[in-house]
């Protein structure tokens, strides 16, 4: 299997005309999930619902078209695909014929899921379309105004994190402050997180430091979540929890990672005014 170091990230890299689905480079998850515990049989649910603003082909006349694109990679799939690369796979569509566009979503489903070794959900949607992507705000109280100090800004803090057992709670909270890092690059990467549970009542200014702990942390979006997932569960022992991050584009693509205990809904798909 591939590792970070040989992907795409970093490296300087020409962006030929011809469809090229060997530009998709897949990064199996088991590598991360091992260092926090995790085999075969995940705690969690999930999907990591991406977003392309850019993919644009050719129709059967030789015309230009473009959609928004919507990919939906489970959880439970063996791989993630690294983002350089999925730009420069959707990229490779630029000069690329297809006579409709059932026939270029079943060529992105084959591909996508061949990467990631387990089905992905594709959904196109022109840009021409009424009310597409509007933005949202996510729901929850917000929990970056506390007045507190706060002076730890990397490695994860997960003893930050505390609950009340005495105190029940089943509540939404939100923060836009979880930063992270590329672990290639080095470039940051901006996300709002919504957590979702009900259990103990988690204390927020725990809460609010440990997220700021990422800060200067290196990980891909979806690790960051599946180490804030675990850390609450095991610090903080809700019965039901569902972690959500928004992340920022870039390259045309935004990542949202979802998480959750066996049984709870997936959520929607929101544009965030952040995205």
């Amino acid at each position: 299997m591939t590792s970070p170091e040989l992907s795409p990230l970093g490296k300087a890299v020409e962006y030929g005309n011809d469809y090229d689905p060997s530009l998709l480079f897949p990064i199996a998850r088991a590598t991360q999930r091992a260092a926090l515990g995790l085999g075969e049989e995940l705690p969690f649910v999930g999907v990591d619902f991406w977003n392309a603003y850019e993919l644009s082909w050719l129709d059967g006349r030789g015309k230009p078209r473009v959609a928004l694109a919507e990919f939906r990679v489970q959880a439970a799939s063996p791989n993630i695909i690294e983002s350089k690369s999925f730009k420069l796979y959707l990229g490779s569509y630029a000069q690329a014929r297809f006579s409709d566009t059932d026939a270029l979503r079943a060529q992105l489903v084959r591909d996508l899921s061949e990467a990631s070794g387990a089905p992905v959900s594709v959904v196109l949607t022109p840009a021409s379309t009424n009310n597409t992507a509007l933005i949202e705000t996510l729901e929850g109280d917000l929990i970056d105004d506390l007045p507190i100090e706060i002076s730890h800004y990397g490695p994860p803090r997960p003893d930050f994190l505390s609950s009340d057992p005495e105190l029940k709670a089943d509540e939404i909270l939100v923060s836009h402050l979880l930063k992270s890092n590329c672990p290639v690059t080095g470039q940051p990467d901006w996300a709002s997180v919504q957590i979702r549970y009900a259990g103990p009542r988690i204390a927020r200014d725990g809460l609010l430091r440990y997220l700021v702990s990422y800060r200067n942390h290196s990980d891909f979006h979806e690790q960051c979540v599946e180490r804030i997932f675990m850390d609450l569960m095991q610090h903080c022992a809700p019965t039901r929890l569902a972690v959500y991050a928004r992340y920022t584009r870039r390259g045309g693509l935004d990542i949202n990672p979802f998480r959750a205990t066996p049984g709870l809904p997936l959520p929607g798909n929101p544009r965030t005014a952040r995205q």
